[in-house]
């Protein structure tokens, strides 16, 4: 497994950082390569993306949502993939979004770009793509509040 860790300050409330966070269908609007992201029910997410000329679709399973501070998935069919993105208030107007994500890169290409931190990259651009748009914005396209409980060992 492969992991990378990022994050961007946003000059905006963490409930508005939070609250478009999680309106995932909006996702391609600032992820590279991320064609759809359809919500299928309060937990499951489908994903269509290409990335470097290879398409993946893949489900992907909320495995905890807590309003103003995380939202953590796993896959569930497809790339293996599991992640956490957190926000940290830094003051009343400005907001810390970290993305934490570990990944198995499938096939020689996928980890000769993995060796070259195309991914880190990625994400990375991701985030400020994430700014730019919420920034530009001022306020949230949507939001949900409801909350996912972390799964008991």
């Amino acid at each position: 497994m492969s992991g990378v860790t990022k994050s961007v300050d946003v000059a905006v409330p963490i409930r508005t950082a939070y609250n478009q966070w999680t309106q995932f269908e909006e996702f391609p609007r600032f992820m590279e390569g991320v064609q759809e992201v359809r919500q299928l029910d309060d937990n499951t997410t489908h994903w269509r993306a290409e990335i470097a000329g290879v398409k993946r679709e893949f489900d992907a399973r909320i495995t905890e949502q807590l309003p103003d501070e995380r939202v953590a998935w796993t896959s569930t069919d497809g790339t293996k993939q599991s992640g956490v993105v957190t926000f940290h208030r830094l003051d009343a107007d400005h907001t810390r979004v970290t993305a934490q994500m570990e990944y198995e890169p499938d096939g020689m290409l996928e980890k000769a770009g993995d060796k070259l931190g195309m991914v880190d990259r990625r994400v990375e651009g991701d985030l400020k793509r994430f700014k730019e748009f919420i920034e530009g914005r001022g306020d949230e396209t949507g939001g949900w509040r409801g909350e996912v409980a972390r799964p008991m060992p």
